[in-house]
């Protein structure tokens, strides 16, 4: 394989991951940090650390300068960027590869065609994908996004062409908001991400969210099933799961089989995830969007599957085949996966970033627990939240969720707030356990208070 020295420019529990990947394959890997990461997990697991600027992520982790300064001067010959940060950055890809190294993901061309959401909706149509009926292209203008609005029928959703994460995002009901709603949404979208590009699409209402897990090696490409993420809250995932039980056999490979064909149409490397929107009562899927990078819920597909994905896409990116074939992939029981952030749930989720004074992992069969964390270690306020994810596997969705409370009570972090109780409530749910959610159904249960009644009930 062509890697041999691999450079993570990333943070937190993904870099921890990708060090173990990287050990596994007797890579020798190189951490990178910022000052106010000194001290993380992934720095002390690595062969060799590297400090790339100041606590501020334009500083580090987004200074694309620096990286490949510091990637050069290691001796690496590969960057893996994980997710987040400029895991989705075509100019950095590029960049990556003008220097000399291996960027461990698509080409800077799949990046760019398919991080742009107007583009990959035509990817999607032209590999035969069902899309949300809406605009063919970017809308230039409030005269144009009504026009579309009209065609295909209120209410509709305005978003950001560039970009993620829920930002750029509006919903209107009637062409007096959308005039509101558009500017509101083109404003956000170029503060966040430099880029105001719009289009329309219609609003599926109350939807589930699937998504599918695609390998591919720039000429083949494999599907490793589906997950679902309909709990959300802030169009932010919380509770993941594979597979999803809202679908039956024939939909699921359908969808499936649709990922595939988009995947192999663009001729795609790596490891990446397609989006869908599920409509139950029509029994319809929708393409939204496809992540060309690894994902935060990647280890609920490996239980399920025990495919290592990031292993394979550093092989893959290095010039190796997939090595399996779609035959040779097989889905044994349920896994479930919940994000564990410094936040205060009781008090809206306000970040907690404070000193881990214990840390108890939780044990057992089937629970592993993806994090950076260690006792002493005093929790930077300069990023996301996320901590780490507790996931579990077993033979069916009510023996992974009863598996997931027992997890939750038995690990400990403390000195810090943290979304425990939330999962713990939420695993005590009638809807949850029934699986009858989507991806409006959390806000909602917050705002009536369900946590904190059931938080202060455990």
């Amino acid at each position: 394989m062509a890697i041999q020295r691999l450079f993570i420019a990333n943070r937190g529990e993904i870099a921890v991951r990708i060090v173990r990947a990287a050990q596994s394959l007797g890579l020798h890997s190189i951490q990178a940090h910022s000052e106010a990461d000194a001290d993380m997990l992934a720095v002390r697991l690595a062969d060799e650390a590297v400090c790339i600027g100041p606590a501020p992520s334009k500083e580090s982790y987004l200074n694309i300068d620096a990286i490949l300064k510091a990637a050069r001067e290691s001796g690496a010959d590969a960057i893996h960027p994980g997710y987040g940060f400029l895991s989705e950055n075509p100019a950095f890809a590029r960049e990556v590869e003008q220097a000399g190294m291996i960027f461990v993901g698509p080409s800077a061309d799949t990046i760019e065609r398919m991080g742009d959401k107007v583009a990959a909706r035509q990817a999607a149509q032209a590999a035969g994908v069902p899309v949300v009926p809406g605009s063919d292209g970017r809308v230039d203008g409030i005269e144009r996004a009504l026009a579309v609005a009209k065609e295909v029928g209120f209410p509709v959703m305005i978003k950001a062409a560039a970009g993620g994460g829920g930002r750029g995002i509006r919903i209107a009901k009637t062409a007096d908001e959308l005039r509101i709603l558009a500017p509101q949404a083109k404003a956000e979208a170029e503060a966040a991400f430099g880029d105001g590009g719009l289009y329309v699409e219609r609003a599926i209402l109350s939807p589930r969210h699937i998504e599918v897990q695609i390998l591919g090696d720039g000429t083949s490409a494999i599907h490793c099933y589906e997950r679902e993420c309909s709990l959300q809250r802030r169009r932010q995932k919380v509770w993941e799961e594979a597979g999803a039980v809202c679908l039956d056999d024939e939909t699921r490979d359908a969808l499936c089989a649709s990922a595939v064909a988009l995947a192999k149409s663009v001729n795609y490397r790596g490891a990446g995830t397609l989006e869908y929107l599920y409509d139950e009562a029509s029994n319809e899927f929708y393409f939204i969007e496809m992540n060309t990078r690894i994902q935060v819920e990647h280890p609920v597909t490996e239980m399920v599957t025990g495919i290592d994905l990031v292993a394979e896409m550093i092989k893959v990116s290095g010039g190796s085949k997939l090595s399996v074939t779609q035959a040779e992939i097989a889905k044994t029981g349920h896994a479930i996966e919940v994000r564990i952030c410094a936040e205060d749930p009781f008090a809206n989720f306000m970040p907690w970033p404070g000193q881990v004074k214990t840390l108890k992992e939780p044990t057992g069969d089937g629970v592993r627990f993806d994090h950076f964390l260690s006792e002493g270690y005093q929790i930077p306020p300069f990023y996301d939240s996320l901590l780490g994810k507790v996931i579990v596997h077993a033979p069916t969705r009510d023996m992974a969720i009863d598996k997931l409370v027992d997890a939750l009570n038995e690990m400990k972090i403390e000195g810090t707030k943290t979304t425990i109780p939330l999962h713990l409530a939420l695993a005590a749910d009638r809807d949850v356990r029934a699986g009858t959610f989507h991806t409006q159904w959390l806000e909602p249960w917050l705002e009536a208070e369900n946590l904190t009644t059931k938080g202060d009930a455990a």
